[in-house]
């Protein structure tokens, strides 16, 4: 990378005055890094250089492409951040201490993300990511150079150790991918996530390489002959249309992939590794291209997106069809003007692009409607994990599209219920909520939303209001931080006395449980920072504070003898964490053996701590206590769990021999054995194994039913009601 490269993108959209800022900064950054070299040996400058020319193909203004040619000289040159306001001006000055800040920020990832699992954040991670988000509300370039910089450093990975390689990309896949992602930025947004997949499971990221580059050539030929054969036919409507064929990326493939297996498909039957793109210069234009290639080829059912009529939330729009190419190939098109895809690739960035004198586009606050809920969220939490924890679910997580019943289209997170989508559209609605329909069926309120659902909710006049139940996050019934503060403020706003009455039952059951002596609760009460008694139960009666939060703030203060709690028998500890919270008693319950990567609940006991489930385990779903139940994670997991096993195979000689053997080979132990034939030809084994995780189980189970003449290897779920047993139950209520 040279400053000639950067300086030629530069002068496509730059005046000549602008281009003199940025040769100084340039100038100034070179003395300033002089001598210093990364560790991978190249020259420092190289890394500020790179984030520029980033943001010069993103059309960046000149500031921010200044700010990040400065962005690392006050933390590794020992320059203060006033002699480049002296310099530069405080705009300059002020995007590049904002990037100095953020580069303060530390993560510690919880967990392998590549699946796109769930996540609760960190309590240490919380301040610190509170503070990206506010910083993306004062100005958002502080953060396209900071997604330019981890580009950089995701690109220059293997100069570090491994250990140091995976911390990385996995914060980059859990952060800065999905940030990337809600600003539009698809340029950055892939590129972040297929280098965080290389370095996360590096071994399936080879295989997907390998197997798109099979029949790479053929797909190619394909792809070439499609284009022509569309461009006649664009041509031939009088259509003026651009054509390029779109690459798929390897991360993508992958999501691909398990969700098609999960559909019981394979990686064949993957539509969109083909694919054309068409841009041309108007919306009707989009329209009449989709008419041409429908004309040309047989659309496929149920292929069709349009993002044009209901665009996503961060702004991008397109019109998706997937067609049969030949009548035996299926190809994704994609059609969209030339100012969508500048959105699409550039995103939110593709508003700061600098034209003298015009202001940004006009849209840009309507689609950074989510960042002003955010600043709001910043004004009524208090609390920077609270704060945290809407920002994960509102914002960070994937979405889902439902309508309503007069067609117009809603955005939720996935997982979101029927609750979530009626405080959505009013709160009064969700107040007076009893039921829900999706699709004319009656549903639970706790079921969830898929994409294009339609929604009816189902309400009462003589309804009294919210339930406390759809707090309990266990039960499910709530998802987005939104419709979670208008339940917790409606109770807020009941009678004072009536609060006041109902905390006081509700500790007086508390304490039973937790075995906490009556004598305590005043200081109890000034652990939570309450002047008085009925403060203290009045937040408890109107959902402010509950049972898990009491069990933390126990926990903390365990040290100190200000609270009595009686002490339960010692037994060995789990690796697992409740709350948030480390060192609580917890054992996991033999009923159901949960493993590290099952979703787990705890179950407050009265002298024996908490006891760790799985939420599906029969007796979680049938306890009556549900204030019990509260939630558990898994910590340290650097440990083996017993799981029980059945495989079921042909009635031969030498099966449980080969078993065994090849669990062996994986260094597993086997605890016990035994096998029975079923009379039929065939024979059940049961094995308990010591496994470590959930994931190595599954290894093991394919890897056994791969064994010659096994019918399936299967955990043995004990403690979970069997499926009919489920549906039966769920039909009742």
């Amino acid at each position: 990378m040279s400053f000639n490269d950067l300086l030629s993108k530069a002068r496509e959209y730059l005046p000549p005055e602008k281009i003199t800022v940025i040769e100084s900064a340039y100038h100034f950054a070179m003395k300033a890094h002089e001598g210093q070299l990364r560790k991978s040996g190249e020259p420092y400058l190289e890394h500020p250089l790179h984030v520029a020319t980033t943001l010069a193909e993103l059309q960046l203004d000149s500031s921010s492409l200044a700010a990040a040619l400065l962005h690392d000289v006050p933390e590794d040159c020992a320059i203060p951040n006033t002699e480049i306001q002296e310099k530069f001006g405080p705009e300059i000055a002020k995007l590049v201490d904002g990037v100095t800040k953020l580069g303060k920020v530390s993560w510690r990832a919880r967990k392998d993300i590549t699946r796109r699992e769930d996540s609760a954040i960190r309590p240490e991670q919380a301040e610190n990511l509170r503070k990206m988000l506010l910083a993306m509300a004062v100005d958002l370039r502080v953060v396209f150079i900071k997604l330019a910089d981890r580009l950089h450093n995701m690109l220059t990975l293997d100069a570090l150790s491994p250990e140091k390689r995976r911390t990385i990309a996995q914060e980059t896949m859990e952060v800065y991918a999905p940030l990337a992602h809600r600003l539009g930025i698809w340029e950055l947004k892939w590129q972040l996530e297929d280098l965080s997949f290389r370095y996360l499971d590096p071994r399936r990221y080879h295989q997907i390489e390998k197997l798109v580059a099979t029949g790479g050539d053929e797909r190619e030929g394909f792809i070439k002959q499609a284009l022509q054969t569309l461009r006649s036919e664009l041509d031939a409507a009088g259509l003026k249309a651009e054509i390029y064929g779109r690459p798929k990326h390897i991360f993508s493939i992958q999501q691909k992939i398990e969700k098609y297996a999960e559909m019981g498909k394979d990686f064949d039957d993957i539509h969109d590794l083909l694919a054309l793109r068409v841009l041309v210069d108007s919306v009707s234009d989009c329209y009449v291209a989709l008419g041409v290639v429908h004309n040309l080829w047989r659309p496929l059912p149920d292929q069709f997106d349009d993002y044009i009529a209901n665009p996503k939330p961060n702004g991008y729009q397109s019109l998706h069809t997937t067609v049969m190419y030949m009548g035996i190939t299926p190809l994704e098109i994609q059609i969209r003007t030339h100012q969508m895809h500048s959105v699409a690739e550039f995103g939110v960035a593709a508003h700061w692009r600098y034209k003298e004198g015009e202001k940004k586009g006009i849209h840009v606050e309507e689609r950074l409607s989510w960042l002003r809920q955010l600043v709001e969220w910043h004004r009524e939490l208090s609390g920077a994990e609270e704060f945290l924890e809407s920002v994960k679910t509102d914002i960070f997580i994937d979405q889902v599209f439902v309508y309503t019943p007069k067609g117009d289209i809603k955005d939720l997170p996935k997982g979101a219920t029927p609750l979530d989508f009626a405080f959505r559209i009013h709160t009064n609605l969700g107040h007076r909520c009893v039921g829900a329909k999706v699709n004319g069926r009656l549903v639970s309120l706790n079921h969830q939303l898929s994409n294009g659902d339609m929604v009816e909710i189902l309400t009462s006049k003589t309804s009294k209001g919210p339930s406390r139940d759809w707090l309990n996050p266990v039960l499910g019934y709530v998802k987005t931080s939104d419709a979670m503060q208008k339940i917790r403020q409606w109770f807020k706003k009941q009678e004072r006395t009536e609060n006041i009455e109902r905390g006081r039952e509700m500790l007086e059951k508390m304490s039973k449980q937790l075995g906490l002596k009556s004598t305590e609760r005043e200081r109890l009460s000034k652990l939570f920072k309450y002047e008085t008694l009925d403060d203290f139960y009045a937040n408890i009666g109107y959902g402010s504070i509950t049972t898990p939060q009491i069990v933390q703030r126990l926990v903390l203060q365990q040290q100190q003898p200000k609270i009595t709690v009686a002490a339960p028998p010692k037994q060995p500890t789990s690796a697992v964490k409740i709350e948030g919270v480390e060192n609580l008693l917890t054992r996991l319950a033999e009923c159901c053996h949960p493993l590290p990567g099952d979703r787990i609940v705890g179950y407050i006991t009265r002298n024996r701590g908490v006891t760790i489930h799985r939420t599906d385990c029969h007796n979680v779903v049938l306890e009556t206590e549900k204030d019990r139940l509260v939630n558990a994670e898994w910590g340290d997991t650097r440990a083996s769990y017993p799981v029980k096993i059945l495989i079921q195979s042909a009635d031969r000689v030498g099966l449980v021999r080969d078993v065994t053997t090849l669990v062996a080979d994986e260094k597993i132990n086997i605890n016990s054995v035994s096998s029975a034939s079923n009379g039929d030809g065939t024979a059940s084994t049961f094995l308990t194994l010591e496994t470590e995780n959930l994931s190595q189980l599954n290894r093991i189970l394919t890897k056994i039913e791969s064994i010659r003449e096994v019918i399936s290897a299967t955990r043995v779920n004990d403690g979970v009601p069997p499926k009919e047993a489920q549906t039966d139950s769920a039909a009742s209520k």
